[in-house]
């Protein structure tokens, strides 16, 4: 019977601990897409669930003081007040469908409390990185807005300069414009009264899974190809090598043989 005791030599050691490591890190990465799917999952019936239901007063949801809960993310909320275009703000970087453009933000100056940042919709410009000299207006006089609760955005992108942004904060919005608002804003679903030039609604994210199954299968089938491959591999220095390894070595015992009879 052959011996195995070529695992013990130092290069089947290093090849195994390889071998070892890349299993382990497929497995990792397959478990963090499950995870990713997971929340997105969730994600998801939390979307369902709030924008199937009646929307409720801003107050209900949004406070001064604490940002959006994960459960309350697109819930529709109606709130009554004015619009004050005078502090728009643009969010660039903005593309639809591969096209350039921006998104509004104004404050709506409520009737019972704070401003509320409503995220009027999208318009196109001729590149992601400006926005245009002039806006749609929004209704004049009181208005009332029904719209989705968005979180407010994080990180770098989120500041404020020259009245446009990457990103919307209610938190750096407020100290750019000076105002008190809810924490969070809310992307518009309607307006009453309705504006002479409406803007492109909000979109709804998409409600699938996304492809983070088939990726988690792929690193799991990673890590067991390594395992399969590092078997074959050991099994076939096992059993003597490979074909035309066996070919040479018969070859070379071949040569000794002849020249031992001569």
């Amino acid at each position: 019977m052959r011996s195995a005791s070529f695992l013990l030599s130092r290069r089947w050691i290093v090849f195994g601990a390889v071998v070892v490591l890349l299993a382990w890190l497929a497995w990792l990465l397959g478990q963090w897409q499950f995870h990713r799917l997971d929340d997105r999952q969730d994600r998801n019936a939390i979307v369902e669930r709030n924008t199937a239901a009646d929307p409720v007063p801003v107050a209900e949801v949004l406070s001064l003081d604490e940002g959006v809960d994960r459960e309350d993310q697109w819930r529709r909320v109606t709130a009554t007040g004015r619009y004050d275009a005078s502090r728009t703000v643009v969010v660039r970087y903005r593309t639809r469908d591969g096209a350039s453009g921006i998104d509004v933000v104004v404050p709506l100056l409520t009737d019972d409390g704070p401003a509320l940042l409503v995220d009027r919709g999208w318009l196109a410009t001729e590149n992601s990185g400006t926005s245009p000299d002039e806006v749609p207006a929004p209704p004049p006089g009181p208005v009332t807005v029904t719209g989705w609760v968005r979180a407010d955005a994080t990180g770098d992108a989120v500041k404020v300069t020259d009245a446009s942004t990457r990103a919307i904060s209610s938190t750096a919005i407020s100290e750019a414009l000076d105002l008190a608002t809810y924490r969070g804003f809310v992307d518009l679903v309607e307006e009453s009264p309705e504006p002479a030039d409406p803007l492109a609604p909000a979109e709804l994210p998409e409600l699938n899974d996304g492809p983070h199954f088939f990726y988690g299968l792929q690193w799991w089938f990673f890590g067991l190809l390594a395992v399969v491959g590092f078997g074959y591999l050991a099994y076939d220095e096992w059993r003597g090598g490979r074909p035309s390894q066996r070919t040479q070595h018969a070859s070379v015992d071949g040569q000794h043989d002849a020249g031992d009879e001569g």
